[in-house]
């Protein structure tokens, strides 16, 4: 906190500076001190709420974590996410340090009616992990990842970041399922899916989860397991953050060789097309220890587009070469970066450019499959500019994700190859409205050879779309949210949304 702004603040913000964690600290006995105004807020159903300076005052006296207000400077940093298009300002924004502090918020949430949004990596597709006018919870200071070698499991804190999992477990020589991206949070990635590049091996992030802490609408903190509350551990795995807050996340781990070989083929792109028909083949064949995207990529500026395949082998290493052959002679490798690497480099290797940072849209679907027709149409349809980059990348499923049964989880997609997510990049502040037009177009012509898309991925799909692709497992997660959200307080999200008289009414509001 810059000093100029310690003048005039109160003697209880200057003694909490002192404390460790000073900054924080003084941000949080700035917002809570005694004389302040009321706050204008909003309900989840969309109407103005005042909540009271006192009311305020006595949760942040009830929380161990922080409470923020605008105004403060640990607010900005809490408020924003990961891109800068969304640009959203809550009433008030709340940093657990534990599972108590969520529990408080979410009942003065609830008592208040507020419209609230819950925040871990701040990676959200479609910005819901913040909002305008409501509380924001954000885990952020709810994070550890602690291993234990002998059950093969991981606990983790349900704010941590997936790169804590990873280093913690590799120097152990285990590994679950945690994307691609190391500051990825593991709440959003795990509750609706979680792909990674081991899951052919070892099956999704949520395939791997033996438990939950999960606060439920009601402010109560409950174990979810499969003896446990069994239809809320069936539901929080698929249904998002529909249920509730999770504090911790318990995994199973898996042995594996923290050496693995990875890297990229690069072809030109006049030979997408049949490069994409041979994915389509070999993607659907190969062994589950290979992880294989697939890429075409314009970069801005309009320099020649290429197409790619990204590869990751976890299996024999004496192999990697009778595997990766096929790929070697499918087109014209103009440039080959497949190397031995530590996998938890490879973890954090996509950090620093991962696309969402910039200004971006992103819409996806699964593809069961893809032939010549199929991939035509997607090929013929993409279609680079000197304005942004231009991104069509395939993420492989199959293997384990797709031996288990489509109502084993509330994840119905384990038909997938791939799922088939497009994006567009811009720098921030320039013009969108273009590029966006361009996705829309481009998914009108292949959307009928699509079979619903991922979750965690979900832009702006409208509420008809978000329940279909449920498919079979939808009647069962409106039953678990009329149980444990009735009111559709956790709705900032693919929403499930509850069928009793308080559901409609705010459906009709919403």
């Amino acid at each position: 906190m810059k000093r100029r702004q310690f003048c005039g603040v109160s003697v209880g913000a200057a003694v909490a500076a002192a404390l460790p964690g000073g900054p924080a600290f003084a941000a949080t006995a700035r917002a809570i001190a005694s004389g302040g105004a009321d706050v204008n807020a909003v309900t989840g159903a969309g109407a103005q709420v005042t909540l009271s300076r006192a009311s305020i005052d006595e949760l942040a006296g009830q929380l161990r974590g922080n409470l923020l207000l605008p105004g403060n400077e640990a607010y900005e940093d809490a408020r924003l996410l990961l891109n800068p298009s969304f640009d959203k300002h809550p009433a008030l924004v709340v940093q657990p340090r534990g599972a108590a502090d969520v529990q408080q918020a979410v009942d003065f949430a609830r008592a208040h009616e507020l419209l609230v949004a819950v925040k871990c990596g701040g990676h959200s597709a479609s910005g819901k992990s913040s909002c305008d006018g409501g509380m924001q919870i954000d885990l952020s200071l709810l994070r550890f990842a602690r291993v234990d070698p002998q059950a093969r499991t991981a606990l983790m804190g349900g704010g941590s970041l997936l790169g804590e999992l990873d280093h913690e477990a590799m120097a152990q020589g285990l590994v679950t399922t945690a994307g691609t991206v190391s500051h990825t949070g593991v709440g959003g990635l795990t509750l609706g899916g979680g792909f990674g590049r081991v899951a052919r091996r070892y099956g999704l992030a949520l395939d791997n989860v033996r438990s939950v802490e999960i606060v439920t609408a009601d402010g109560r903190l409950r174990h979810a397991s499969a003896e446990h509350n069994p239809d809320l551990y069936w539901g929080v795995r698929g249904g998002g953050g529909n249920f509730g807050v999770v504090t911790a996340f318990e995994f199973n781990l898996h042995p594996m060789s923290r050496q693995v070989v990875a890297g990229r083929l690069v072809y030109p792109f006049a030979q997408a097309r049949q490069l994409l028909e041979f994915y389509g083949e070999y993607g659907a064949s190969c062994p589950d220890d290979l992880y294989l995207d697939a890429v075409m990529a314009g970069p801005p500026g309009g320099a020649e587009p290429v197409f790619m395949f990204s590869i990751v082998w976890i299996g024999d290493p004496g192999r990697a070469d009778e595997v990766l052959a096929p790929l070697r002679r499918a087109g014209t490798v103009l440039n080959e970066s497949i190397k031995t690497w530590d996998y938890v480099a490879l973890q954090r290797s996509g950090d620093i450019d991962d696309p969402r940072a910039s200004g971006s849209y992103i819409k996806g679907a699964f593809l069961p499959g893809i032939d010549s027709e199929v991939a035509r149409r997607i090929v013929e349809a993409f279609e680079p500019h000197p304005g942004r980059s231009t991104v069509a990348a395939f993420q492989h499923s199959g293997g384990a994700i797709n031996r288990v049964p489509a109502d084993a989880t509330a994840f119905p997609h384990r038909d997938a190859m791939t799922n088939l997510f497009t994006m567009v990049g811009w720098p921030f502040g320039n013009e969108s409205a273009e590029h966006i037009a361009y996705v829309k177009s481009y998914w009108q012509g292949i959307e009928d050879v699509t079979r619903g898309f991922y979750a965690n991925d979900a832009r702006d799909e409208n509420q008809a779309e978000v329940d279909h692709n449920y498919l079979g497992n939808y009647d069962r997660l409106v039953t678990i949210k009329d149980r444990y959200d009735p009111t559709n307080l956790f709705r900032l999200n693919a929403n499930i949304r509850p069928s009793g008289a308080a559901g409609r009414a705010r459906r009709v509001a919403a």
